[in-house]
């Protein structure tokens, strides 16, 4: 049996949120990427709370860059806003994406913050 493209994202997204849960002091960095644009949030599972988020929706420093350099922008934003809210280390949640691209342009990048991960 065939799986669409949504069906086997779902199918590892949930494979892989089984194993990850974000803490207050370990927040799940959470990715997702449409056609057009990236988001990331800090996630704390346990209050259900965003800790921090950064897009590439209306960020002036990302707009006029290619897709990869966008999450890039958005990657570096995300760890400036960890790190003023006391977040150091945290889980990535790739959300089904390939860990390959954009993806990984944001994790790098994130990195490059100041992010352990």
């Amino acid at each position: 049996m065939a799986f669409s493209k949504v069906n086997r994202r779902a199918k590892i997204k949930r494979r892989i949120r089984k194993k990850i849960f974000g803490t207050s002091s370990l927040p799940r960095l959470s990715v997702f990427r449409s056609n057009k644009q990236i988001y990331a949030q800090l996630i704390d599972d346990t209050t259900g709370k965003t800790l921090a988020a950064a897009s590439s929706y209306n960020n002036k420093a990302a707009a006029k860059k290619n897709k990869s350099e966008q999450a890039a922008v958005v990657g570096k934003e995300l760890a400036e806003k960890a790190v003023k809210a006391g977040v150091e280390s945290v889980v990535f949640d790739r959300n089904g994406y390939l860990y390959h691209g954009r993806v990984k342009s944001l994790a790098d990048s994130a990195r490059e913050g100041g992010l352990k991960f």
